[in-house]
């Protein structure tokens, strides 16, 4: 048999490349290693000189914090009112005695008396019971008078107040059921308006002076009867109070 190659068979492989040629080839390849390599480590030597500038001194964790919080917003923490005397919501004047008489409401919340952030009658001292609280003050001197039942030792203690002292009276309980006419003529002598109308468990509170006058912008005195529809507490109406400035120098 006879074969026959036409003319569009393939040729055989043509020449190899010459020694010049191969070594051409692989000086390419080395140099275009070289200048990927030398890049790469001018980008990273210039990352970190950047991140060195940005944050000089500050250790690699605080870095990466500060780095990871720059998306984050803000949180703005508003400062922690500073506690003023007696509790009062603004201060009183450097010339002034601060003072706030809070009535008790139902059977867990007791009165409380406080001058000049001073507590002067309190559940956490124990000298609060049943009936009229009262402290009497000739700064810095302080009488205090738990309520009894028989209003005549009241009523004397009342009368024994010095000349210019200051009269706190508050209510726990109930103040009215034992209470005579000569320990409400004695209080009404102090300038009370609601003595007279005290109920059973009324919360009252009263600031009185002896023997000087109190400003006139001072709240003096203010009640809360017991009503069985608006009691806060069963059988109790709700707590009240008063609080205020007093002038030091008093007339």
């Amino acid at each position: 048999m006879k074969s026959h190659r036409g003319d569009g068979e393939s040729q055989g492989p043509g020449p190899p490349p010459s020694r010049s040629q191969q070594l051409l080839g692989v000086l390419s390849a080395g140099l275009l290693k070289v200048v990927f390599v030398v890049f790469a480590s001018l980008c990273a030597w210039y990352s970190g000189y950047l991140l060195a500038e940005l944050i000089p001194d500050a250790p690699l964790s605080s870095a990466a914090y500060s780095i990871r919080s720059l998306g984050e917003r803000p949180v703005l923490k508003a400062p922690v009112p500073k506690r003023q005397k007696c509790d009062h919501w603004t201060p009183c004047p450097s010339d002034t005695y601060a003072y706030r008489l809070l009535s008790g409401g139902g059977r867990s919340k007791y009165a409380k008396i406080c001058f000049e952030d001073n507590l002067l009658m309190g559940e956490q001292l124990g000298n609060v019971a049943r009936g009229i609280n009262i402290a009497i003050v000739n700064y810095p001197k302080t009488d205090l008078h738990p309520p009894i039942d028989n209003s005549g030792p009241m009523t004397k203690f009342i009368q024994s107040a010095a000349p210019k002292s200051l009269l706190f009276m508050v209510t726990y309980d109930d103040g009215s059921t034992r209470l005579n006419n000569d320990a409400k003529n004695a209080i009404e002598a102090l300038g009370s308006k609601e003595i007279r109308n005290m109920k059973f468990r009324s919360s009252w509170v009263f600031i009185a002076a002896k023997g000087l006058e109190l400003p006139s912008e001072i709240q003096r005195e203010k009640i809360n009867h017991s009503d069985a529809k608006n009691n806060r507490y069963s059988g109790w109406p709700a707590e009240i109070q008063i609080e205020g400035c007093i002038p030091k120098e008093r007339s």
